[in-house]
């Protein structure tokens, strides 16, 4: 409720609002367990914090068209406020609750909350969107920000409505609500400074967990990029993560399907392989390869991933195994406590090589040297692929390649407690940069 630009124009203008939460079975049903658990725990830490100041969160269920005009109606609303989302459904929800309120007395003010800058904001010379990031974000940089309404203190009142579902079983990813948000934030503050040189290694807490705040609004994008300044090196490069955040957003705006179709056309030629089970084994974390397995493992077991083993176990679906990369953007937008379309989506089209300003399509992660390079001493891989815990630092990383003396020792069984490599990378790479230049010519 603190940096809500729409929560904020409401109490600002008005001496009664109610607020308003429509829970959209497509979604929740969408959502993988983590992530639903999640938004449900933000959400009853909402209702007790609106219940302080003596109301609380009205929930109805959607879809949103009808519960919304619903709510107009019952309490005779004069202005319906929300903040903008960028994805297909959003879009489509969005303008049928404002074509539903076209003809009552109901207006509608949009604002742009989840997002730094709004798209439209952030444009090229020619008044284009940029589709290389750096000039992005040297425009970024010297936009002003739309100014944000200041917040007032109106009455905030319920009416009947559904009751929030309780949580499924098992504690959410992170304690829900505004002020534990507001708290990562903080303790963010104090590590921040070593970003540049702690962001890259899994094993450590080297990143600042807050993409899920971001994903559901707990904290607003400004108020970090407010909070933690550009004013050291590590506090510019993290800033500049909100950059690519904003630019993804962006992106979305201009391409809803960005999540289903190559922005980059030719990529679409591509013939990728149906591989059921080695899609099954890289969802599972049995891929052979320890760094993929950890990161697999860590996604199904808490919902997030650290952003490097993102790279690397994406890079790995896509050019190690030649599967279609929205298999595995399907699979993470399900599962992942963050993840929704714009950054899941371009993040994935950035590993195939497809996206604007992605990553060349020859460009392929070996995920032995990856691991040896970023998880030196195995701690990441040890936490979660326990079976490997009794290698030594070095055997860690490839235990394909011990003898059988050695694996028996630290208690493993290639193929039994853990699985041979599913595929020879060696031969893997050659056989992707076949298949793209095939399709690009």
């Amino acid at each position: 409720m603190a940096d809500n630009p729409a929560w904020a124009r409401a109490t600002d203008v008005h001496p009664r609002v109610v607020a308003l939460f429509v829970l959209e079975p497509e979604l929740l049903t969408a959502a993988g367990p983590h992530r639903r658990r999640q938004l449900l725990h933000h959400l009853h830490a909402l209702h007790d914090s609106l219940r302080t100041e003596g109301g609380g969160l009205t929930v109805r269920s959607g879809p949103a068209g009808a519960a919304v005009t619903e709510v107009a109606r019952e309490v005779d609303a004069s202005v319906l406020y929300l903040n903008a989302d960028y994805s297909a459904f959003a879009r489509r929800r969005d303008e049928t609750v404002i074509g539903a309120l076209a003809d009552s007395a109901t207006a509608v003010e949009i604002f742009h909350g989840n997002v730094v800058h709004e798209p439209g904001a952030v444009l090229t010379k020619s008044g284009g969107l940029s589709q290389v990031f750096s000039p992005f974000h040297r425009r970024w940089q010297q936009t002003a920000m739309t100014p944000w309404p200041a917040g007032g203190e109106a009455e905030t009142i319920t009416v009947p409505g559904a009751d929030l579902p309780v949580p499924d079983g098992g504690e959410s990813y992170q304690s829900g609500g505004e002020a534990a948000a507001w708290a990562r934030l903080n303790d963010w503050l104090e590590r921040v400074d070593d970003y540049p040189d702690t962001h890259d290694i899994p094993g450590v807490e080297g990143t600042s967990r807050l993409s899920a705040d971001l994903r559901f609004g707990t904290v607003a994008a400004r108020a970090v990029l407010d909070v933690v300044g550009t004013h050291s090196p590590g506090r510019a490069a993290f800033v500049r993560q909100l950059a690519w955040r904003d630019w993804w957003a962006h992106t979305l705006a201009e391409r809803p399907d960005l999540p289903y179709r190559a922005l980059r056309p030719d990529y679409d030629r591509i013939r990728w392989r149906t591989a059921p089970d080695e899609l099954e084994a890289w969802k599972q974390g049995r891929t052979g390869y320890p760094l993929v397995d950890a990161g697999m493992r860590q996604l199904a077991q808490t919902g997030w991933m650290h952003n490097r083993v993102r790279m690397v176990t994406a890079s790995f679906l896509v050019k190690d195994l030649l599967i279609d990369w929205r298999e595995g953007e399907r699979h993470f937008r399900r599962l992942l406590v963050d993840g929704e379309p714009a950054q899941n989506g371009g993040n994935w089209q950035w590993a195939a090589g497809a996206g604007p300003d992605a990553a060349p399509y020859f460009r392929i992660f070996n995920p032995t040297s990856q691991s040896q390079k970023f998880d030196p001493d195995g701690t990441y891989i040890r936490c979660w692929v326990p079976e490997l815990g009794e290698l030594d630092d070095k055997a860690i990383h490839e235990p394909s390649k011990l003898g059988p003396l050695e694996l028996a020792a630290a208690g493993i069984r290639l193929g039994d407690t853990y699985p041979e490599p599913i595929v020879d990378h060696k031969a893997a790479r050659e056989r992707i940069l076949a298949a793209y230049k095939q399709a690009l010519g």
